[in-house]
């Protein structure tokens, strides 16, 4: 009988442990499945879709981005859709960016290109360039993707425009990078498409709270009605994000997850260009309104608790000779990753990821939250200046 009676610290520790398993338990069915969800539903045909395929501009910022334009425009470019402009605005490039935006004018009577002014110190460079776009654009719907960025298929922009329903105003879609050597291009990979189950998922339970710049669509009556980006020019960005968490609501924005309307996004080389996207996405977090961003770092930090317990439930049941205590604390772990693996594995079968989650999902589980950490850091050493244009 001694082997399964628990003493006081192996009780507390197995029913912390149990908490946290079903807390987290209720974060990824109840959020970062949504997005397989979804796609489930869609196929069932329980997804109500327009037919309209209304004209729409997409809008495009470049700097210096001559070699991503000759890859990524003619696919922009050559969408099956049948009325629609691509804008793409030159903030002061010094490379061949002109060159190449004059040469594809040629080819495509559809691609218009304009440039940003010197001027302007008190608004970040690529909202003054969307800002341009924005109103040199024909048509009520505005797409917006980054130069960096590949849509999977011809199909993109009609995946995008069966959401333009009359009640919809907003429209956030997939971006997420294919399969690539390298332990930098493995974590920014995870980081991405983990971050798409949290912002994606809370805008398909009806929270929507940010959006990125990658891929998504609005109205360009919202954006005027919106006053533009008024409210943060001070920022060096917050154009996506910021825009979508003070615009969006259960009613006005959809998503879509279909892996034809997805953009793959270029490989990441250099440590440090991921490192300033992310600690800037920080910066703008600080801003956000509602209770996203807190139910996220619950998640985060519950995680973190659980694995505590876990390690803490069998370690001293291995010491103390109470085999129960750490078989329940191993076997709460096992389904706890069990159920994480089968999610997180079939979301990115589904958006078109040919990596799969297994021997690495711990790795990532655990240095997720700790680079968020290192990034929220940095930010803070650095302060508020780093981010605001003054």
């Amino acid at each position: 009988m001694e082997a399964f009676t628990f003493n006081p610290v192996e009780l507390i520790v197995l029913s912390a442990a149990g908490i946290l398993f079903i807390i987290q338990l209720i974060y990824y069915l109840g959020l970062y499945n949504r997005i397989h969800l979804r796609n489930k539903a869609v196929r069932k045909e329980e997804t109500h879709f327009t037919r309209e395929l209304p004209p729409l501009s997409v809008i495009i910022c470049a700097r210096n981005e001559a070699d991503n334009l000759r890859k990524v425009l003619p696919a922009i470019l050559e969408q099956d859709y049948p009325q629609f402009e691509v804008i793409v605005i030159n903030d002061a490039s010094t490379d061949e960016t002109e060159d190449v935006l004059g040469y594809m004018e040629e080819k495509y009577p559809h691609l218009y290109h304009s440039f940003t002014p010197d001027s302007a110190r008190y608004i970040s460079h690529k909202k003054l360039a969307l800002t341009l776009g924005i109103k040199a654009s024909k048509h009520d719907w505005l797409v917006f993707t980054e130069t960096n960025c590949l849509p999977a298929s011809n199909q993109w922009l009609k995946l995008m425009a069966r959401n333009f329903t009359s009640q919809t105003q907003i429209v956030l879609g997939y971006s997420g990078y294919d399969r690539t050597k390298g332990w930098l291009h493995k974590r920014v990979a995870f980081d991405t498409f983990f971050q798409s189950l949290r912002y994606l998922g809370f805008a398909l339970a009806g929270k929507p709270y940010m959006g990125i710049g990658r891929n998504m669509a609005y109205r360009k009556e919202l954006f005027f009605k919106q006053k533009g980006y008024s409210k943060y020019l001070n920022l060096q960005r917050g154009e996506d994000d910021l825009f979508v968490n003070q615009t969006g609501n259960n009613s006005n924005t959809r998503v879509e997850t279909d892996f034809n309307a997805t953009m793959r996004i270029q490989p990441v080389y250099r440590y440090k260009d991921w490192k300033e996207e992310k600690v800037s996405y920080v910066a703008t977090s600080h801003f956000y309104r509602g209770a996203q961003r807190y139910l996220l770092g619950f998640e985060t930090f519950s995680r973190l608790l659980f694995y505590v317990a876990c390690i803490t439930g069998i370690v001293f049941g291995i010491l103390n000779f109470q085999w129960l205590a750490a078989g329940i604390a191993l076997l709460l772990w096992l389904i706890r990753y069990t159920v994480q693996a089968i999610i997180i594995n079939q979301t990115a079968k589904e958006m078109g990821g040919n990596r799969k989650y297994y021997f690495s999902l711990p790795v990532f589980d655990i240095l997720q939250p700790m680079q968020s950490l290192k990034f929220k850091l940095c930010r803070f050493f650095r302060g508020k200046g780093d981010f605001m244009r003054r």
